[in-house]
């Protein structure tokens, strides 16, 4: 993991990118001694995001079992839900 100001950025920008493309390893910038921004690898981003979606999709499926326990709501099985959308 490494710093640089978001000048030295600008100016060295193709080395930038490749060194977080090679290294699999964020480039922060920084303004003013604080980050404000990072260069990462593409791939490594998009697995990034699927992870997050996973881990939001669990929590919302958590949250909602957790919403029927607390309701008494019967849960639908999923032969009827087929049957249902006219999928059975």
């Amino acid at each position: 993991m490494s710093e640089m100001t978001v000048s030295d950025a600008r100016a060295r920008l193709a080395d930038v990118v490749e060194r977080a493309r090679i290294e699999a390893d964020p480039v922060f910038l920084t303004r003013r001694g604080r980050r404000v921004a990072a260069v990462v690898d593409a791939d490594h981003f998009d697995r990034l995001v699927e992870a997050a979606e996973d881990l939001a999709d669990i929590r919302a499926a958590a949250a909602a079992r957790a919403e029927m326990e607390e309701s008494g709501e019967a849960s639908i099985p999923w032969e009827q839900v087929k049957a249902d959308l006219g999928l059975a």
